[in-house]
């Protein structure tokens, strides 16, 4: 029973994830369209602003509706270059991942931004379910041993 909470807990973020992810990636897609097709901006060049200003956007909203913070208000500093190196880390496989598919396999820049998408959506929960939720197996652990130190205290007290 524990563990089909834990699943349905998981699978309702990963629900969130993916709306706030779809959300930022409509607008990653908007910004790359308009640059590159709009305005003649290279392809990579244009990916990259396109990263930066969904990425404005997905820390927002992912902090505020996806994941608890383990960091408190004088933390968010932390918060936020966590979130910041994780992204980078994500556009460099983006950016290594187009420049594979258009450059190498011939696939059209928007057919391959669908198909890069996919993959660093994967790697981005991961890792900021890992690094940046307190419901993470990492924190949860933390959480069970002050639980199992207080269990203690209580016991002894009675």
């Amino acid at each position: 029973m524990k563990e089909g909470i834990k699943m349905q807990r998981l699978l309702q973020q990963f629900a969130r994830f993916v709306l706030v992810g779809g959300t930022a990636t409509v607008i990653d897609f908007a910004v790359l369209a308009l640059l590159h097709y709009g305005f003649n901006v290279h392809y990579l060049t244009a990916t990259g602003l396109a990263f930066v200003i969904s990425t404005i956007y997905n820390y927002w909203a992912s902090m505020r509706f996806v994941f608890d913070s383990p960091y408190g208000k004088d933390e968010k500093g932390k918060e936020l270059l966590i979130f910041l190196v994780l992204s980078v880390l994500g556009l460099l496989l983006t950016e290594g991942l187009m420049r594979l598919l258009v450059e190498y396999a011939s696939l059209n820049v928007i057919v391959s931004k669908v198909l890069v998408t996919c993959v660093v959506m994967l790697f981005n929960f991961i890792t900021r379910k890992q690094f940046l939720d307190s419901g993470s197996p990492k924190y949860a652990k933390v959480i069970e041993t002050t639980q199992d130190i207080e269990g203690a205290k209580l016991s002894h007290e009675d």
